[in-house]
């Protein structure tokens, strides 16, 4: 486990019940093995509204989470403004439940499906222009969502290097 370098990054982990702490420290881990194994450049660790969040140079950063008000629950958070969730929601709907178009939410006695995890966050770290290109793909050849996911798919296979 790498060690955490910001002293507000580690107090954040360190006031979340011990279950949890454990649970997304294991997040952290796979957020940093899919960032090694990916084209990530320069991944930083800050905190954003108050959660750890991880971004690499031209992406956008993925987040994690817990709250009080689901105490058995904890969440890896996506930029909503991007079709990344959706994407995952008909690649992995039998592996992960979703919050909305943000967030893949885990139970506390769930076991993770690793590698689909780290697809779903590899896709996120690299840089945001293939994702771009396919919006405005789609909005111009006026194909709608139904486009967007199939060149979504393209760039997931793309980036997705099974071991």
């Amino acid at each position: 486990m790498a060690i955490i370098k910001t002293p507000e990054i580690a107090e954040v982990f360190r006031s979340y019940p011990p279950r949890m702490r454990q649970k997304l420290l294991r997040l952290r881990e796979l957020v940093l093995d899919a960032a090694a194994e990916s084209e990530c450049i320069g991944l930083e660790e800050t905190l954003k509204w108050g959660e750890p969040s991880y971004v690499c140079k031209g992406g956008s950063a993925v987040r994690l989470g817990w709250k009080e008000k689901t105490p058995h629950q904890y969440m890896m958070y996506f930029n909503c403004q991007t079709k990344l969730v959706d994407t995952f929601k008909e690649l992995y709907r039998d592996k992960f439940k979703f919050e909305g178009n943000r967030a893949i939410v885990f139970d506390k006695n769930t076991e993770i499906s690793t590698d689909a995890l780290k697809h779903c966050i590899s896709s996120k770290l690299p840089s945001q222009e293939a994702l771009a290109y396919a919006w405005q793909l789609s909005k111009s050849q006026n194909q709608g969502i139904y486009l967007m996911r199939i060149v979504l798919r393209i760039v997931d296979l793309i980036k997705w290097k099974p071991r």
